[in-house]
């Protein structure tokens, strides 16, 4: 699987209260932006846009078992999820204040999305989006075929903006690519940028889910992941035996640490998350319904949702 090419290594001040020295951020393997570039195709989610696009060719050879191998196979998939028709510079730096945001008219961030469907939201990520003449770059923010605004920016670093700027902060699927040190230093920003009563949402593949899939014997969630990948068009049928399905969610789709809600509580606690509320919800519900209704449906088999709201605001 091809890679964006590795940032220098991230060396955030350590976390409050217990301090952690955050791992350099992973380069974004292509998979990742497949995974979460928001939904290209009405009510079908990125990766049915990317399987419409690349047709059966990309899969002709694919190999679920060999990990490695299927790395290479997977540049198509960021250049046609990073492709885009027009790239207008509408901000020469990122937002810094609440007032800045509030110029652009936006009220907070979706990370590791191309294009964020929130229409008051800033979509972000490492990956950059390109024309065939221009490309982003870190820095500037963009708005993107005449409609979202985008930013290009690395979570392994502190964040470009100010104390109490946002009021949510979105991030599907990302925090599994990321090693557990970039974890935490990502979510101890986050909270460093949120209002008061402003709302982290967080969602990822569920651990639990796929270790009590593994101990079904009627392998009721498995049977069901598969079918939905089928329908997603993600490669060929996925292997049906037990551990396969077990072990690619460690070792497929450039995953870093899978998580259970305990391991999700534990890192917002070492992110200094202790005056936070934080409850498990459901698929799109939340406190605020506009960021909720972010949740892709393609990926609600396998997630858990957790949400921290700061304390101070009306929720």
């Amino acid at each position: 699987m091809a890679t964006i090419a590795e940032p220098e290594p991230a060396r955030p001040e350590p976390v409050s209260p217990e301090p952690v020295a955050a791992e350099p951020a992973a380069a974004e393997p292509v998979a990742v932006a497949v995974a979460r570039a928001g939904a290209d195709v009405a009510g079908a989610g990125p990766v049915a846009a990317v399987g419409a696009a690349a047709g059966g060719e990309l899969f002709a050879d694919w190999d679920w078992e060999d990990p490695a191998g299927l790395e290479a196979r997977t540049d198509a998939f960021t250049e046609n999820l990073a492709r885009c028709a027009s790239i207008d510079t509408v901000r020469p730096e990122v937002p810094h204040t609440h007032g800045d945001f509030q110029e652009l008219g936006v009220t907070g961030i979706e990370f590791a999305a191309f294009r964020t469907r929130h229409p008051h939201g800033l979509g972000t990520d490492l990956v950059g989006l390109h024309t065939d003449h221009e490309a982003t770059s870190p820095g500037p923010v963009y708005r993107i075929d005449g409609a979202g605004l985008f930013t290009q920016l690395d979570i392994g670093r502190p964040l470009p903006f100010a104390d109490h700027s946002v009021d949510w902060v979105y991030g599907e699927h990302l925090i599994e690519h990321v090693p557990l040190g970039t974890a935490v230093h990502w979510l101890a920003e986050v909270r460093r940028i949120l209002r008061p009563g402003g709302v982290l949402r967080l969602t990822t593949p569920d651990l639990a889910r796929y270790i009590d899939g593994y101990l079904d014997g009627n392998e009721q969630f498995f049977r069901r992941h598969r079918r939905r990948l089928r329908t997603m068009r993600v490669g060929p049928p996925m292997p049906e035996r037990r551990a396969f399905m077990l072990n690619q969610i460690f070792y497929h789709f450039g995953h870093r640490w899978i998580y259970d809600e305990a391991e999700l509580r534990h890192v917002l606690d070492r992110a200094g998350y202790h005056e936070f509320a934080i409850e498990r919800r459901e698929f799109q519900i939340g406190v605020r319904p506009d960021v909720a209704d972010l949740d892709t449906a393609f990926r609600k088999d396998e997630s858990i949702y957790l949400e921290a709201v700061a304390p101070g605001g009306p929720h």
